[in-house]
């Protein structure tokens, strides 16, 4: 089955869209988690840009950038603030100094344990307005769109 409208189609092309369709559900679920982390001081990329460097201290800018599936000019963009409020440190890597490295300071720990309430609360009300098993289900469909997207 086709998503392309036929010709002469009364349905419009926008309306057929996988990244339009996808796009206005990035911007609203961006906005409900930006919501609950503002009071926090973070945007939900930031908070998965903490996340990652937790989970990986030390992770270069260009691997963090693949993990996350953005471009490295605009994960530079996203990690600046962070590391002006002192939640990051860049340094550069002993082996190769063209490469940086990317750390959590204490305070960026600290921020991002205290944050994950704010998370919590992004993801509850999601899962609040879409219904538990349609968040799984859309979950587990995301997942798997990733993996064969990513091949």
């Amino acid at each position: 089955m086709s998503l392309v409208p036929p010709a002469g189609s009364k349905l419009s092309p926008p309306s057929a869209c996988t990244a339009a369709r996808i796009r206005k559900v990035s911007r609203l679920v961006s906005h409900i988690f930006d919501q609950c982390l503002e009071p926090h001081g973070l945007t939900v990329t930031q908070f998965g840009v903490l996340g990652h460097i937790k989970a990986d201290d030390g992770v270069d800018i260009g691997t963090l950038a693949e993990r996350m599936v953005i471009d490295p000019t605009s994960l530079t963009r996203t990690i600046r603030p962070l590391e002006r409020q002192g939640l990051i440190r860049l340094e550069p890597d002993p082996n190769d100094r063209r490469h940086r490295r990317l750390s959590l300071t204490e305070a960026g720990r600290v921020r991002l344990a205290e944050a994950r309430a704010g998370w919590a609360r992004g993801q509850g009300e999601i899962v609040e307005r879409v219904g538990a098993d349609e968040a799984a289900a859309l979950n587990s469909m995301l997942d798997r769109t990733i993996d064969r997207l990513a091949r």
